[in-house]
């Protein structure tokens, strides 16, 4: 009676844990829209979304330049990170030898410790001279921002993948080679087919990351609110807008502000309901169950 009654006591606290979790998110979420409120009455929810012009002292509010600088950077990251990430989770869960996974195991997961600010000054000091003295512009832009952010991302996607593919029931993989497939036919049509839904994951949640992330971004992207016409030129992330004027915001600026990272939620959510999708469309069916 005594296990049982303590075992009672753990799941309940449990409950209680996760129900408190979710009333954080949503009272955050709350508070968010609630100080966003203003600006979308005042100014108008679509005006808000699609207007061009960022310019506070005139009393424009428009972030769309913002969240096409946004995804800009974020796709490019990804563009950049996923490749290198998904051959480097393939090569440490199938074909690494046991002294090298030790080795590169311990650096990605340096990576993904090193704080933003390090990132960011990295790019500052480093590619931002590089960018404009062998590729052009200022060095302050797209191009530099997903470069920064596709090191930053490529941990997290490297790590999700390998478990990923390391999940692979080895019965897969026997059955394969005793087919007569080679390593990396087996590699390439079995095991990575099964271990997409795993890769996909990490992909959501670097693009989550990338996304959200402000410092480093707000170092070498430039920081002008402009559709850019190429991945050289200076833009402003949704996430930079806020912690650069949220200092000495006041009145409907401070709701724009706030206007702003309700913008950005919606966003992340868009982007995580299509990724999602794609999740659960590419789940194969195997032996009459899901992977």
């Amino acid at each position: 009676m005594i296990s049982r009654g303590r075992e009672m006591l753990i799941e309940k606290g449990l409950f209680l844990t996760a129900i408190f979790s979710i009333i954080i998110i949503l009272l955050i979420v709350a508070f968010i829209f609630r100080e966003a409120i203003p600006v979308f009455q005042d100014y108008g929810f679509i005006h808000f979304i699609f207007g061009w012009e960022w310019a506070p002292s005139e009393g424009e509010y428009g972030v769309f330049t913002m969240i096409v600088g946004s995804l800009c950077i974020t796709f490019l990251a990804l563009a950049i990170a996923v490749p290198f990430s998904f051959l480097c989770a393939i090569f440490m869960a199938e074909l690494a030898p046991q002294f090298m996974r030790r080795i590169l195991k311990p650096v990605i997961e340096t990576l993904a410790a090193i704080p933003s600010v390090v990132y960011g000054f990295f790019g500052l000091i480093v590619l931002v001279p590089l960018v404009r003295t062998h590729v052009g512009g200022t060095g302050f832009g797209i191009l530099t921002a997903s470069l920064i952010l596709a090191v930053m991302i490529m941990p997290t996607i490297i790590s999700v993948s390998e478990d990923a593919i390391r999940s692979v029931p080895l019965e897969y993989k026997e059955a394969s080679l005793a087919l007569g497939a080679t390593h990396w036919q087996t590699i390439r049509h079995v095991i990575v087919p099964a271990a997409v839904p795993g890769i996909i994951t990490s992909i959501i949640l670097a693009m989550g990351r990338a996304i959200g992330e402000t410092l480093a971004v707000i170092m070498v992207a430039g920081n002008v609110a402009q559709i850019p016409s190429s991945i050289l030129d200076p833009v402003r992330a949704l996430t930079s807008n806020i912690a650069l004027e949220m200092g000495y915001a006041t009145g409907l600026h401070y709701s724009a502000l706030f206007g702003t990272a309700v913008i950005l939620f919606i966003l992340i959510m868009i982007l995580l309901v299509i990724a999602n999708y794609f999740h659960y469309k590419k789940k194969i069916v195997v032996g009459g169950g899901y992977l």
